[in-house]
C-alpha cells in the first residue's frame, strides 16, 4: 500500500500584543515550522483550478501568504533555524481561520483510510471544489451537506481533463497514480485555446450522422420514385382499366357427367369398379379434351358465330378479336373464356362460359353440351359396332361349317341304303349264336360216341347238324370278309359316316359357342353404352362476372412488386461482384 507523504503543519496562536512571548518553546517552534515549509516543495493542489466559496479561496490565500512569509524570514535570518527566541511577527489567524484548523484536527482524529481520504478528493474535484488536502476535501464537502463516504457508480467519478495533468517526477509511481496533481498558485490559470477532443469528436459523430440521415433521405427519395414509376403508375393504371375500360363479361356454368349402363351380370373387377366414377374416367377426360380442343371451337363458330360474337366493335380494344381473325387467335381467346374442369374424385365435368352477352353465353354452353354427347356416343358406338360386328362374324362362320357336315352326312347316307355298322353288327351276332350252337352240337357227338353201343341214328343227326352249322358258319364268314374287303367296304364306308358323324357334333360345339358369344357380345356392348346427364343447366347470368375488378388490380400490383423486387435484387448482386 502506497502510503501519503506527510508534512509537519504550523499553527500560529493567537497572543495579546503585549505579553512577552517564551524565549525558547516559541523560537523553537516557529524554526521547525519555517524548516516544514521550506522542506515541503510539493504541497497537495487539485489538479485543475475549479471556482470554490469566497471563504475557501481566502483561507487558501492566507495560507500561502504565511508559507511565504515563513520562508522570507528564515532567508533573512529573523529566525533562527535552532530555535532562537525572537519576537513574532505577522498576521494574527482570524476566528475562521481557527474554526478550520479545529475541523481539520477533528477530522484527523476520525481515523480516516488512505481510500477514503482519496475518495473524499476525487468527490471534491467532481463539484468543483479546490481543496488544500484530503482533511480539507471531506471538511469542504461536509460543509456542504455532501457525504464523501457515500458509494457512487464508477462513471460519475471520472472528470475530464484528469488524465491530463503530468506527473511529478519527484514522486514515484505509484504515488503519481493514486494521488492528484499540484497546481502551483502563483500561475494564472488560463482556459485552454485547444477544442475538447470529446466536443471534437462529438461533434464530427454528428457530422456523420447526419450525412447518413441525409443520404437516407435521399435513397428513400429515390426509392419510392422508382417505386411510383414501376409499380405505382401502372398499378393505377391497371386499375382504371378493370373499373372503366373493360367490358363486362357474364359468365354461364354448368355440370354434367358420364354415366355407364347397369350391369346386374358384372363379375370381377369390372363388377367392382362397375356404377363408380373410375368406370368412366377416360372416357371424361376424352371429354374434357375434346371441349377444350379447336374442334370444337370451329364446330362452335359454325353453328354459333363465336368469331363474329367477339369483333364486335363495343368490345374493348384488349378483349375484341381484330377483323377475320384467324382461327388461332380464335383459339386463344376460346380458351380464355371456355374453361373445363374435371373432378376425378366425383367424376364431375364442370364448365364456365363467358361472353358479352349472357344470352351468348348460355347458348355457348348449350351447344358445348350437345357436343359432348355426341361425342360420348361416338366413343362407345364404335366399340359397341366393333365388337357385335366381330361375334355376328363367328356366329354366321360357325353356322356354315355345320351346315356343310351335315349335308355330307346326308350324302353318304343316301349312297347306302344299310347301315353298314348294324349289318356287321348283324353278322357278327349271327356268327357268335352259330359258333355257340355248333359247339353244343360237337359236345352232343362226343357224349355220343363215348357209350360202347351209341346209337347210330343220333350220332348221324348230330353230325348232320354239325355239318350244317359249319356251312352256315362258313357262308356267314365269307358274307363278313366281303364286307370287311374291297374298294367300297362296308368298314370304310362306316368309318366315312362317323367321321361324318363327328364334323356334325363339331359344327354343333361351333354354332352353340358362336351363340353365346353373340349373346354375351350384345350383353357387353349394352354395358359400355355411355349416358352424357347434365346435372346442372347453363342460365342466363343477370351480373357480369368479369372482371373482378378489385382482385385483378391487387394482383397487378403483386405482380408488379414482385418482378420490380426480383430484378432489385438481381442489380445488387450484379453490382456487388462489378465492385468487389
Amino acid at each position: 500500500m502506497t502510503m501519503k507523504p506527510k508534512a509537519r503543519k504550523f499553527r500560529i496562536k493567537r497572543t495579546d500584543a503585549t505579553a512577552p512571548a517564551p524565549a525558547d518553546d516559541t523560537g523553537i517552534e516557529d524554526a521547525e515550522a519555517v524548516e516544514d515549509a521550506a522542506e515541503d516543495d510539493t504541497p497537495p493542489a487539485p489538479t485543475e483550478a475549479a471556482p470554490s466559496a469566497e471563504s475557501d479561496r481566502a483561507s487558501a490565500a492566507d495560507v500561502a501568504r504565511r508559507r511565504a512569509a515563513a520562508l522570507a524570514a528564515l532567508k533573512e535570518g529573523k529566525v533562527s533555524p535552532r530555535g532562537e527566541a525572537q519576537a513574532r511577527s505577522g498576521e494574527v489567524s482570524s476566528a475562521e481561520e481557527g474554526k478550520v484548523e479545529t475541523d481539520l484536527d477533528k477530522i484527523k482524529q476520525e481515523g480516516l483510510t488512505g481510500r477514503q481520504l482519496r475518495m473524499a478528493r476525487r468527490v471534491a474535484q467532481k463539484h468543483g471544489l479546490a481543496p488544500t488536502s484530503d482533511y480539507d476535501a471531506v471538511r469542504q464537502l461536509r460543509a456542504r451537506g455532501i457525504d464523501p463516504f457515500k458509494p457512487t457508480n464508477m462513471l460519475e467519478l471520472v472528470v475530464p481533463g484528469a488524465g491530463s495533468a503530468q506527473a511529478d517526477p519527484k514522486l514515484p509511481a505509484r504515488t503519481q497514480q493514486t494521488l492528484p496533481k499540484t497546481v502551483p498558485l502563483d500561475k494564472a490559470q488560463l482556459p485552454s485555446t485547444d477544442v475538447n477532443p470529446a466536443d471534437r469528436r462529438a461533434r464530427e459523430i454528428m457530422d456523420i450522422q447526419r450525412d447518413i440521415a441525409r443520404r437516407r433521405r435521399r435513397r428513400l427519395a429515390l426509392l419510392f420514385t422508382r417505386l411510383a414509376f414501376f409499380v405505382l403508375a401502372p398499378t393505377i393504371l391497371a386499375g382504371y382499366y378493370f373499373y372503366a375500360v373493360a367490358t363486362p363479361m357474364y359468365a354461364s356454368k354448368a355440370e354434367f357427367l358420364i354415366l355407364q349402363a347397369d350391369n346386374a351380370g358384372g363379375t370381377g373387377i369390372g363388377g367392382l369398379l362397375q356404377g363408380t366414377q373410375f368406370a368412366t374416367n377416360q372416357d371424361a377426360i376424352a371429354v374434357q379434351s375434346y371441349l377444350q380442343s379447336k374442334d370444337a371451337m370451329v364446330r362452335l363458330d359454325e353453328d354459333m358465330g363465336f368469331k363474329a360474337h367477339f369483333t364486335q366493335g363495343w368490345i374493348d380494344p384488349i378483349q375484341r378479336l381484330g377483323e377475320s381473325p384467324t382461327n388461332e387467335e380464335a383459339y386463344k381467346v376460346y380458351k380464355k373464356y371456355v374453361k373445363i374442369s374435371y373432378d376425378p374424385s366425383e367424376g364431375v365435368i364442370r364448365m364456365e362460359v363467358s361472353a358479352a352477352d349472357p344470352a351468348v353465353a348460355a347458348g355457348f354452353a348449350s351447344h358445348l353440351i350437345s357436343f359432348a354427347e355426341d361425342r360420348v356416343d361416338e366413343l362407345s358406338r364404335r366399340k359397341r359396332e366393333d365388337s357385335m360386328a366381330t361375334a355376328l362374324e363367328s356366329l354366321e362362320r360357325a353356322k356354315d361349317d355345320r351346315r356343310a357336315a351335315q349335308e355330307a352326312l346326308v350324302k353318304l347316307q343316301e349312297d347306302n341304303f344299310v347301315d353298314p355298322e348294324g349289318y356287321i353288327a348283324s353278322l357278327r351276332a349271327q356268327i357268335n349264336n352259330y359258333e355257340v350252337q355248333l359247339q353244343e352240337k360237337e359236345l352232343q357227338l362226343q357224349a355220343l360216341l363215348d357209350n360202347a353201343r351209341p346209337n347210330q341214328s343220333r350220332v348221324d343227326g348230330a353230325r348232320g347238324d354239325i355239318r350244317r352249322l359249319q356251312a352256315l358258319l362258313d357262308e356267314l364268314n365269307s358274307k363278313m370278309t366281303d364286307a370287311t374287303s374291297g374298294e367300297t367296304s362296308l368298314a370304310e364306308k362306316a368309318a366315312r359316316i362317323q367321321m361324318a358323324q363327328a364334323d356334325l357334333a363339331t359344327a354343333d360345339l361351333f354354332l352353340q359357342s358362336a351363340l353365346q358369344n353373340e349373346k354375351q357380345t350384345q350383353l357387353e356392348a349394352n354395358r359400355q353404352v355411355r349416358y352424357l346427364t347434365t346435372s346442372v343447366n347453363p342460365v342466363a347470368a343477370e351480373d357480369p362476372s368479369y372482371p373482378r375488378k378489385f382482385e385483378n388490380t391487387i394482383l397487378a400490383f403483386l405482380i408488379l412488386s414482385g418482378v420490380y423486387l426480383m430484378i432489385s435484387l438481381t442489380a445488387s448482386i450484379l453490382r456487388e461482384q462489378v465492385s468487389s
